[in-house]
């Protein structure tokens, strides 16, 4: 059974919810930067996360499955920019979007080739395809008191896999979530703490794997698969500090 967006709401209003929302949106922010001028399109409840990107983005959307829920989101003056319906069948014409955001909503699909291909269709040629799924070896897959505890995990190779049999050709992927997933305090004040160490220490244990692709029309399956992995620079904190974010 599909989540309800009445709990997505409840999570990200939590202190863990919100420090599920740093964590994940700096490697959103260091994989895209700017979105001056693009259509950003984000599917399943990723209207948290596209209102603080970077730039103004020339159409941002907001499209939430129909088994799921949706509300009102107004991310601008121009008024609501959310939509719901089946994430099979995009109310969008073909090549439409420069960027995609997929945030609990893949795990949860029941046909993950169909719902890939139908972000292909929607996507303009060379668009970015971000896809955030539970990590099949994190400790939040585990539990099911989070909405990453839900639906099916994937391994980094299970989610390349699919991406490439969809014509998305994986660019990039990194990891968040090292913060255990408990609404304690004592953990949820020192999640800025828990990412950096996580990330150095138990790569592999990150709640969460981030995985971009880029819309191609063909991918040669003989050709050796290169991805780069993204991460801090330095001792660079994996959340970031800048104050004028989630206030």
């Amino acid at each position: 059974m599909r989540l309800d967006v009445t709990d997505l709401i409840n999570f990200y209003d939590t202190p863990l919810g919100r420090c599920a929302l740093k964590a994940i949106f700096e490697r959103v922010d260091g994989l895209w930067g700017s979105m001056e001028g693009l259509d950003v399109l984000g599917l399943g409840y990723a209207g948290s996360y596209l209102e603080h990107l970077q730039g103004h983005a020339r159409r941002l959307i907001s499209l939430m499955p129909a088994g799921q829920g949706g509300h009102e989101w107004h991310p601008t003056s121009r008024g609501s920019a959310s939509a719901m319906a089946d994430e099979c069948e995009l109310p969008f014409p073909d090549s439409t979007f420069d960027r995609v955001l997929i945030v609990h909503s893949l795990e949860e699909t029941s046909n993950y080739p169909r719902f890939l291909r139908e972000v292909w269709r929607v996507s303009a040629p060379e668009a970015h395809v971000l896809v955030v799924v539970p990590n099949r070896s994190g400790a939040w897959s585990l539990s099911d008191k989070t909405p990453f505890g839900h639906g099916r995990p994937f391994s980094r190779q299970q989610i390349k896999r699919l991406m490439r049999d969809a014509l998305l050709e994986p660019s990039a992927w990194t990891r968040a979530l090292y913060t255990p997933p408990v609404n304690w305090k004592v953990f949820t004040s020192a999640s800025e703490g828990w990412e950096r160490v996580g990330e150095f220490m138990l790569p592999n244990f990150g709640g969460v794997n981030l995985v971009e692709g880029i819309k191609r029309i063909r991918i040669d399956p003989t050709l050796p698969e290169r991805a780069r992995v993204v991460a801090p620079v330095g001792l660079k904190p994996a959340i970031s500090s800048k104050n004028h974010l989630f206030k």
